[in-house]
């Protein structure tokens, strides 16, 4: 009697342990992307007022994250990519990396994991490989392989984490774009298989041992919402690349979708509560990490502000002034982007020169601009490219600039274009003043980065062009030091006729 008493004791002990362990469990995801290695406070740009607040960075990105740690527990960090290009700290070497000290940060702020994003590849991907082995937190990418199928350096495709009691499933993945983001002499031997297929693969493998699937990925928003139509076995979907400030997760087919805006200006919060392998709940929030200089000091501070010294030491030197604020903007008359077209048609000794706007990374305050204002405004190591193309060419590639919005803007050429049925006529066609002759051979300028994509921006390839030792920075920097003072009015070189 006892033992059937001790037995049935057993047997309800054992049945509460199991309602117990499959109670609905709450995650709490923290998530970033796109920091282009803004380690530092920025001006928050889309304040009108003057002066305008200071935003983000490392320290208060890391004290943002152990005050919620010390609230929520258990919380699962992950960024998507991008962590590289967009401030000085890149030319800096650390453990053989330059811009390593990055992922030193990143180690001490404690991430769970990473996928890289494009930028993170714009030196070579051998120093993506020295990226990686200075973290200390798994690198993902499932669907970037070598020509032999094979996975590059210490990069995984998938990893399974445990949080609060769940085993959590984190995958990997890359835009199907990389060759038209990278310098293709980058991505010699690289292969970027279909991200749908390739997630949907490892979802499936994962799905029998985890709790919640996540796809970490660094393709864009919408290219995340379409995929998602597509999935089964993923749960949330952590995004980057868009630079998307999503206030609230978006959900399509039943997969929660976040991204986190850029520039480390905001933390990315998403909550879920997870029950029987599935996602019943789910609420998000971005919590702007506004600068505050009442933080207390700490070793992750001390190492941010060694290098920030550096940088303010090599990049503080004043080296013009503008008369009001310069705005890329996208209307084709940005006088900024106008400011590095034509410094780079005039460093390479050109008649037209071609700048794609979305390379020209932030717009400048009013007042002094410094080295690094003129960095941050072109960060990446594109260097100067010429080629030759006949007066018909050069009015072809305006053409197909026009026709569709490619996002080019040029220096050397003035054009007033009307439509004349499903063509275009030209009413005035100027290159350095003078009309075009289309027999005439001109010489063009671009970033190496435009000419490896010249039939997505010109409209056609261009088979002989010269690379120059100059990048497009350096030119920039040449041109601002002669103006001295920068007009902020715009200038429309391509004019539709009125």
């Amino acid at each position: 009697m006892n033992h059937l008493r001790s037995l049935r004791f057993l047997f309800l002990l054992l049945v509460t342990a199991g309602s117990l362990s499959s109670q609905p469990k709450q995650l709490v995801i923290l998530h970033t992307n796109d920091i282009h290695s803004s380690f530092v406070p920025h001006e928050a740009a889309w304040i009108k007022e003057n002066p305008k607040p200071m935003v983000g960075g490392f320290n208060e990105l890391s004290y943002v994250i152990d005050s919620l740690r010390k609230v929520k527990g258990d919380v699962l960090l992950l960024d998507a990519g991008d962590i590289m290009t967009g401030n000085p700290i890149t030319d800096y070497v650390y453990q053989d990396a330059e811009g390593g000290a990055i992922m030193e940060m990143m180690n001490r702020v404690g991430y769970d994991a990473w996928c890289p994003g494009n930028h993170d590849l714009d030196i070579s991907m051998d120093h993506f490989g020295k990226l990686s082995a200075i973290a200390k937190f798994p690198t993902l990418c499932a669907n970037m392989q070598n020509d032999k199928g094979a996975l590059f350096y210490k990069n995984k495709p998938s990893i399974i984490i445990t949080k609060n009691g769940l085993r959590i499933g984190i995958i990997g993945i890359i835009s199907q774009e990389l060759y038209s983001l990278v310098n293709q002499n980058n991505l010699v031997g690289v292969k970027v298989q279909s991200p749908t297929e390739t997630l949907q693969k490892y979802a499936n493998e994962l799905r029998p041992q985890v709790d919640v699937v996540i796809a970490l990925t660094h393709q864009g928003v919408d290219e995340d919402a379409d995929m998602a139509k597509q999935l089964t076995n993923v749960d949330i979907i952590v995004g980057g690349h868009s630079h998307t400030r999503l206030k609230s997760p978006r959900t399509v087919n039943g997969i929660v979708i976040v991204q986190a805006g850029s520039n480390c200006e905001n933390l990315g919060i998403l909550e879920v509560t997870v029950d029987h392998q599935a996602v019943t709940k789910s609420s998000g929030q971005l919590l702007q990490l506004w600068y505050t200089s009442r933080r207390p000091a700490t070793e992750l501070s001390q190492f941010i502000d060694s290098y920030k010294k550096k940088i303010d030491n090599d990049y503080s030197e004043v080296i013009a002034t503008a008369n009001g604020d310069l705005k890329r903007g996208e209307n084709g008359g940005s006088s900024l982007i106008n400011f590095v077209a034509d410094a780079t048609r005039e460093t390479a000794l050109a008649d037209v020169g071609y700048i794609n706007i979305h390379g020209v990374r932030k717009d400048v305050s009013a007042g002094n601009i410094t080295k690094r204002d003129l960095f941050e405004v072109m960060p990446f190591r594109n260097v100067l490219v010429t080629f030759q193309l006949t007066g018909a060419q050069l009015k072809a590639s305006i053409e197909n600039c026009i026709r569709n919005k490619s996002g080019v803007q040029l220096s050397g050429v003035k054009c007033v274009w009307k439509k004349e049925g499903d063509g275009i006529v030209f009413t005035t066609f100027l290159v350095n003043g003078k009309p075009l002759d289309e027999k005439k051979n001109y010489i063009g300028a671009a970033s190496d980065y435009l000419m490896g994509e010249a039939k997505r921006y010109i409209g056609f390839d261009v088979p002989n062009k010269t690379f120059s030792n100059s990048t497009i920075f350096s030119a920039i920097l040449t041109k601002a030091r002669a103006m001295k003072t920068f007009d902020s009015k715009d200038e429309f070189r391509i004019e539709q006729a009125r």
